[in-house]
């Protein structure tokens, strides 16, 4: 009973253990003959599978779209614009010499206006 139960524990473990396996980590055998091997020849397959069908060593880690890289670690991507600090203060600098820009242009049409309305007034009162 215990043997049997140890060889069910043993093949439901490198299955697991097979069909989770990234395909660049498999070794001598694509998965679908690791599945084969672990179901027909049930103590002996898992023993083979966890002993020369999967890497020992993991390899570099290499990114592949949904590996599960985060967005910073990601190799040879550039910082997008609202995460490059030199960006942000480029962009905050231009904003304020166009605020700046605003209220110049601002005080000069104030100027203006004032110039206008007495202009105005001293013609209103030629006029009287």
């Amino acid at each position: 009973m215990f043997i049997f139960l140890a060889q069910t524990v043993l093949t439901v473990a490198a299955l697991i253990s097979c069909l989770s396996a990234e395909e660049h980590r498999l070794n001598a055998l694509p998965r679908w003959g690791w599945v084969l091997i672990i179901l027909f020849f049930p103590p002996i397959g898992a023993i083979a599978w966890f002993v020369v069908g999967r890497e020992a060593t993991p390899s570099p880690k290499v990114w592949r779209q949904g590996s599960g890289f985060p967005e910073a670690q990601r190799p040879g991507r550039a910082l997008a614009p609202d995460d490059d600090p030199e960006f942000l203060r480029r962009i905050a600098k231009e904003q304020q010499q166009t605020a700046a820009d605003d209220r110049e242009l601002l005080s000069k049409w104030e100027m203006d206006l004032r110039r206008r309305e007495e202009e105005l007034r001293k013609q209103d009162k030629a006029d009287d």
